[in-house]
């Protein structure tokens, strides 16, 4: 009974529930004469009176399977809830599209490969949803020859006059 009350005393210094103070089985002696909290604080000082601590949850597993998921291990079909929308939603897969296109025909008029007419032809097919890829881009383009020749400037086509 004794000990109870020192137990709950000694919670409050340590905030921390009783059931986590731990008293010295060898020091019941010197814990018995303790009465004030200060005697307490003393006590906890010297290690006769400790906190058991906390335990918690390990991440290891969890880190582990982390890991194997950024190499691309355990992502199968079995492994998926919801839908495919629901992973990479509609907008962000149409974002990641219509960029690539863009990004290409932007390069290709660079390049002076297509007209400007040509290139705004095609990027609003683009922005229409007429490309599935990039890929579908380049077979469009290859089908219908709006591939310009580069002409290097200061020549005539090796005319003579």
């Amino acid at each position: 009974m004794i000990y109870k009350i020192r137990k709950k005393i000694a919670a409050r210094i340590l905030k921390c529930s009783p059931k986590r103070v731990k008293l010295d089985p060898d020091e019941m002696a010197e814990i018995k004469e303790a009465i004030t909290k200060d005697d307490l604080r003393g006590l906890i000082k010297d290690n006769v009176i400790r906190m058991i601590p906390k335990k918690g949850v390990s991440r290891v597993r969890a880190k582990e399977k982390q890991k194997k998921k950024s190499r691309g291990q355990g992502t199968g079909l079995g492994k998926r809830k919801g839908k495919a929308t629901a992973r990479t939603p509609k907008k962000e897969k149409w974002m990641n599209s219509i960029r690539l296109q863009r990004k290409f025909l932007k390069e290709l008029k660079d390049k002076e490969l297509l007209t400007t007419k040509t290139y705004r032809n095609l990027y609003m097919k683009a922005k229409g949803g007429f490309f599935r890829s990039k890929r579908h881009i380049t077979i469009y383009i290859n089908e219908h020859k709006l591939v310009e020749k580069k002409q290097v400037k200061g020549t005539d086509n090796g005319k003579k006059e």
